[in-house]
């Protein structure tokens, strides 16, 4: 048995899940919705307040979607009550990060400014203070969406090994290399 599989799904207060016929799974909550397509061999039980999945056999197909399927619907529920949220740090001389609307504006090292547009479902802020670096915020319901963006943004300038310059997120722990060492004689 998949071991993230059969964990039962916890549903919290303001949450509302409906599971249709064709195995839509729809999860209101405070706030928003959002729903997913779940393979037609995984059922979906609805027991005291948590969700189960299950799935009909062993096979290696079935085995994969299981826990797939609850890892999938447990990130919506969490995304409808919580919400996620990715910080992003510009480290370099002379980076910065505006925002306007859901355009955010990059200058970080290149001859142009690079113009990134952000999709409307997720919510964009930038901080810049005096003496810190700039960050870039984004916040939204959909994990796969909000990580997929901030993947996006990260890889326009990807922090380089030996100076750490770049786009990183807030707690990711780069590996420094070594520079050049002078000849010895």
């Amino acid at each position: 048995m998949s071991r993230i599989g059969k964990l039962p799904i916890a549903i919290p207060s303001g949450v509302e899940i409906n599971v249709s016929e064709h195995n839509l799974v729809q999860v209101k909550g405070p706030k928003g919705t959002l729903q997913q397509q779940v393979d037609q061999d995984i059922t979906i039980k609805q027991e005291d307040g948590k969700l189960i999945v299950e799935r009909p056999t062993d096979q290696k197909r079935h085995r994969a979607m299981h826990g797939l399927y609850r890892s999938l619907i447990n990130n919506m529920v969490i995304g409808v009550s919580e919400g996620y949220k990715i910080e992003l740090e510009m480290i370099g001389v002379g980076y910065r990060a505006s925002a306007q609307g859901q355009q955010l504006d990059l200058s970080v090292g290149y001859s142009h400014p690079v113009v990134f547009v952000v999709p409307p479902e997720l919510k964009l802020t930038v901080i810049t203070e005096k003496g810190k670096v700039p960050q870039i915020i984004l916040e939204g319901i959909d994990k796969q969406l909000i990580g997929q963006v901030a993947a996006k943004i990260r890889s326009i300038r990807k922090p380089e090994p030996y100076k750490g310059k770049g786009i990183k997120y807030k707690n990711e722990v780069l590996r420094r290399k070594a520079g050049k060492t002078a000849a010895s004689a």
